[in-house]
């Protein structure tokens, strides 16, 4: 995706394997619009964490490594913001329902943390059920962060 310098609204949408190299390939992609859009590098490291926890979530929990499965990796590069959607096609999850990974009895758990730093290191989540079965996850960042 080209610098949006000019204020013009850029996309690209790709569709990936469920395997853990579709993690690295869809953080490549999302880095190089963040780095296009002016984010720093401190924000760019935790965008890539971000990324980098919402594919796993897709591959690994939503789409269980099926190879019969694909990830959705959508970025719209916009003059205020940065965009991400990351679709699967799993069984879904309701997000109320996951176990707070700082109580007590979750802090030795080897999971259960994603949705906690997804969350800490976007402007905005958002999750969506969609009626073709899977799940979407929306990541905004504004330029201006409050970070």
């Amino acid at each position: 995706m080209p610098s949006n310098r000019s204020g013009e609204n850029r996309s690209v949408e790709t569709v990936l394997d469920s395997t853990l190299d579709s993690v690295d390939t869809a953080e490549q992609i999302v880095l190089r619009a963040a780095t296009d859009s002016g984010f720093g590098e401190d924000e760019l490291h935790k965008i890539g964490v971000a990324i980098r926890e919402a594919m796993v979530n897709a591959v690994v929990h939503g789409n269980r490594y099926s190879a019969h499965k694909k990830v959705r990796l959508a970025v719209s590069e916009a003059p205020d913001r940065l965009t991400i959607r990351i679709q699967d096609e799993g069984e879904g999850f309701d997000v109320a329902s996951l176990p707070d990974p700082l109580a007590a009895e979750n802090l030795l758990r080897q999971s259960g943390r994603g949705i906690l730093l997804i969350r800490a290191f976007v402007d905005e989540f958002h999750v969506r059920h969609l009626e073709s079965g899977g799940t979407e996850l929306s990541l905004v960042l504004y330029r201006t962060r409050s970070s």
